[in-house]
C-alpha cells in the first residue's frame, strides 16, 4: 500500500507517537520503579533463627529463637488455614496485627517488653519441623501469617510464677515489688493515651531478675477522646470490668480494675472466682458486685488499693499513677504478707485453711 507524502497529517502522527512513547515510558518507570520501602518496624527474616515452641494460644504460637544474636520471643498469629479464611477475616486480622505493632513499637519503659520488629509476611521464616510442644507433627505456616519478635523473658508468665507459690504465697516485700512493677508499666501506657484492655496475670513476663514486663498488646488500643467509640466486651473473664461486661462506654480505668484483680492474685497466689463459671463470674460481677474475698491478714493499706482499683463505679478508681504513690508509701520493712520474715519459722495464713472442729 502507497501513500502520497502531501496527504498524510505529519502533525497528527506526531501527537500519536508522542502518547505511544509515553505510554511505554511509564509502563517501563512502574516495571522497573524501586519496591515500596519497608515499615521502621520490619525485621530482615534472614536474621531470625526460630528454634522451638514456647506456648501456643488462641491467637497464634510463640517460639523462641534467636534475632541478629538476641535472644527473642517470636509470636507468629496463624490466620487460618490457606484458602478457608475470607478476605475480610483477613483484612481484619491484619489490622489487628498492624494495631499492635503500631502500639508496641513506639513503647520504651523498664517494665514493658522491649518490642524488637515484626513482618507482614512469612515466606522466608524457616520453622523446625518438630518441637516439644507439637508431638512430632509437622509444622506448616499459611502463607497470610505474620509475626511480631520481642525480647525474651526467661521467667515466664507473672501467672506460672504465683502458681509455683501458690502453697508458700510470697514475701510481703515481693507482693509489693511486683505490683509497682506492673502499676508503673500501666501508669507509663495510660500517660501514652495506650489503653491495653486485657491486664492478666497472663499477659506479665518476669525477667531472671523477677522483674515484671507488660506483654502482648493484641488489643490495645489508643484511648478514645469520647468513651463511647469504646465499646466491646474486649478482655478476659474474670479480670474485665463491670462496664466492660455490661457493654458500655469505658476508658483507661477498665485497666485499673483489672489490675485490682491482679493485685489480689499476687498476694493470694490464687486464682479469683476459681469455684465459679465464666457466665456466673460474669453475671455476678456486673449485678452483686462480686469481688475475690480479701484474705484477713491482708495488710488494710493494700486491702484499700484493691478496694479502690475494683470500685463499681469507674469515676472512684484511681488513676495508675496515685496508685503507684500509694504502693511506694507501702512499709514492707515489717512484713505483713502471708508468709512471715525469713529468719522465722513459715506457719502460713490460715486465710484460705479448711474449716477445723465441729
Amino acid at each position: 500500500m502507497f501513500f502520497r507524502a502531501d496527504q498524510i497529517d505529519l502533525k497528527k502522527l506526531d501527537i500519536q507517537l508522542e502518547k505511544t512513547l509515553s505510554r511505554v515510558w511509564t509502563m517501563s518507570r512502574t516495571n522497573t520503579i524501586s519496591p515500596k520501602p519497608k515499615e521502621e518496624w520490619e525485621i530482615d527474616l534472614a536474621k531470625l533463627d526460630i528454634r522451638y515452641v514456647v506456648a501456643k494460644g488462641t491467637y497464634g504460637t510463640v517460639y523462641r529463637g534467636n534475632y541478629d544474636g538476641k535472644d527473642v520471643a517470636v509470636k507468629l498469629l496463624d490466620w487460618g488455614e490457606d484458602g478457608f479464611t475470607t478476605d475480610a477475616e483477613t483484612a481484619a486480622l491484619r489490622s489487628s496485627f498492624k494495631q499492635e505493632v503500631a502500639v508496641w513499637h513506639k513503647l520504651d519503659h523498664p517494665n514493658i517488653t522491649k518490642f524488637i520488629g515484626a513482618s507482614m509476611g512469612t515466606s522466608d521464616l524457616k520453622i523446625p519441623e518438630k518441637n516439644a510442644l507439637n508431638n512430632g507433627e509437622n509444622n506448616t505456616i499459611p502463607a497470610r501469617a505474620c509475626c511480631v519478635v520481642v525480647e525474651y523473658l526467661a521467667g515466664g508468665t507473672l501467672k506460672q510464677f504465683l502458681i509455683r507459690h501458690r502453697q508458700r504465697k510470697l514475701a510481703y516485700k515481693i507482693v509489693i515489688e511486683l505490683a509497682l512493677d506492673l502499676s508503673r508499666g500501666l501508669s507509663y501506657l495510660h500517660s501514652r493515651k495506650i489503653v491495653h484492655r486485657d491486664v492478666k496475670t497472663e499477659n506479665m513476663l518476669l525477667d531472671m531478675d523477677r522483674k515484671l514486663k507488660i506483654a502482648d498488646f493484641g488489643v490495645a488500643r489508643v484511648e478514645a477522646q469520647n468513651p463511647h467509640d469504646m465499646t466491646g466486651e474486649t478482655g478476659t473473664l474474670g479480670y474485665m470490668a463491670p462496664e466492660v461486661l455490661n457493654g458500655k462506654p469505658y476508658n483507661r480505668k477498665c485497666d485499673v480494675y483489672s489490675f485490682g484483680i491482679c493485685l489480689w492474685e499476687i498476694y493470694c497466689c490464687a486464682m479469683p472466682y476459681a469455684n465459679l463459671s465464666f457466665i456466673e463470674v460474669s453475671s455476678a460481677v456486673v449485678h452483686q458486685c462480686l469481688r475475690p474475698d480479701i484474705p484477713r491478714c491482708c495488710p488494710n493499706s493494700l486491702a484499700s488499693i484493691m478496694k479502690k482499683c475494683w470500685d463499681a463505679n469507674p469515676n472512684k478508681r484511681p488513676d495508675m499513677d496515685e496508685v503507684v504513690g500509694l504502693l511506694e508509701a507501702i512499709d514492707t520493712t515489717k512484713g505483713g504478707g502471708m508468709v512471715p520474715d525469713d529468719d522465722q519459722p513459715f506457719v502460713g495464713c490460715l486465710c484460705f485453711s479448711a474449716a477445723r472442729g465441729p
